[in-house]
C-alpha cells in the first residue's frame, strides 16, 4: 500500500511527522485505514497541509512556528482566560458560559489569509461587528473543536471535511460573560462560503501578514459604564476590526513573537 512518509520521521510538539506532515494517529492507523481514508489523507488532508506551509513561508508563522505557537489538540488550554483580570468590574454575575470561535487560515496562492464575518445589525448581540464564525458551546459538541465546526457550518455553511484543526490559542472573556476558545484551523481553498441571512452579512479574507504586522494594530480608549477601556482595532478598508476579534488575533501575535 502507498505510503506518504519521506523517510524525516521527527514529530513535533503536536505529535505530527514533520517530513510525510501526518499526525501520529494517521501514521498508527494508516495500515488498518479503509482505501478510502487512506485516498482521503493522500490527496486532501496532506495537500492542505502543505499548502499552508507554503503560504506561511516568509512570514511571522514560518517554519513551524505557528503550530509550535499553538497549543495543541489533545491538551486544551486552561483557566478563565488572559484578559480576566481587566474585566472583574464587567462581567456578569455567575460562571463564565463556554463558547469557541473558528480562527480559519486559508492557504492562497499569494499569501495566508484570514476568514472573518460581519455580523446582521439586526442581531440582538455585536450586530454588525466583525468576527470569526462560532457561538456558544452546546451540551451536545463533544469539545471547542467541535463547537467550532458546528458555529461555521450554520453560519457560512464550512463543511467539516474542508477543514482541519490546528491548535488551540489562549482562552478570551467577553464583557458578556462568555469564556470564549479560539480554534485556529486551515481551511480548503476551494471553499465557497453561503452566509446564513439571520446571523451573517458578509464573509470576508484579511491578509495574516497584514494581522501580525504590530504597526497595524492600534489602541483606542472608550468610555464603557464611567470609565475610561482600551480596546484594540485594526483599520482594514471597508471593516473595522476591534474588540474580541482583535484580541484573538493580537494574543496569536503574542504567542509567535515570544518564540523568535
Amino acid at each position: 500500500m502507498p505510503s506518504p512518509c519521506v523517510g524525516k520521521c521527527e514529530l513535533d510538539h503536536h505529535r505530527s511527522c514533520i517530513g510525510c506532515l501526518r499526525d501520529i494517529d494517521e501514521i498508527a492507523r494508516w495500515s488498518s485505514m479503509s482505501e478510502r481514508e487512506r485516498h482521503h489523507v493522500l490527496h486532501h488532508r496532506l495537500p492542505l497541509r502543505e499548502q499552508l506551509r507554503a503560504s506561511l513561508s516568509g512570514t511571522l508563522a514560518d517554519d513551524g512556528r505557528l503550530m509550535r505557537a499553538l497549543h495543541p489538540l489533545h491538551a486544551p488550554p486552561m483557566g478563565d482566560g488572559w484578559n480576566r483580570s481587566e474585566l472583574d468590574d464587567l462581567l456578569p454575575d455567575g460562571p463564565l458560559v463556554e463558547a469557541a470561535v473558528l480562527a480559519g487560515i486559508v492557504p492562497r496562492a499569494t499569501g495566508a489569509q484570514v476568514i472573518l464575518t460581519r455580523r446582521t445589525e439586526t442581531l440582538r448581540q455585536h450586530g454588525g461587528q466583525v468576527g470569526f464564525p462560532g457561538g456558544r458551546t452546546e451540551p451536545d459538541d463533544a469539545d471547542a473543536v467541535a463547537a467550532a465546526l458546528r458555529e461555521s457550518n450554520e453560519e457560512i455553511a464550512l463543511p467539516a471535511e474542508q477543514v482541519q484543526a490546528l491548535g488551540y490559542l489562549d482562552p478570551f472573556v467577553t464583557i458578556t460573560g462568555y469564556r470564549v476558545t479560539p480554534v485556529v484551523a486551515v481551511v480548503d481553498p476551494h471553499f465557497t462560503p453561503v452566509p446564513s441571512p439571520d446571523e451573517v452579512a458578509d464573509v470576508f479574507e484579511v491578509p495574516l501578514e497584514y494581522l501580525m504586522t504590530a504597526d497595524n494594530l492600534r489602541h483606542v480608549e472608550i468610555v464603557h459604564r464611567g470609565r475610561v477601556r482600551h480596546v484594540l482595532e485594526y483599520g482594514w478598508p471597508g471593516h473595522r476590526i476591534w474588540g474580541a476579534t482583535a484580541a484573538i488575533l493580537y494574543n496569536l501575535r503574542r504567542r509567535l513573537e515570544q518564540l523568535q
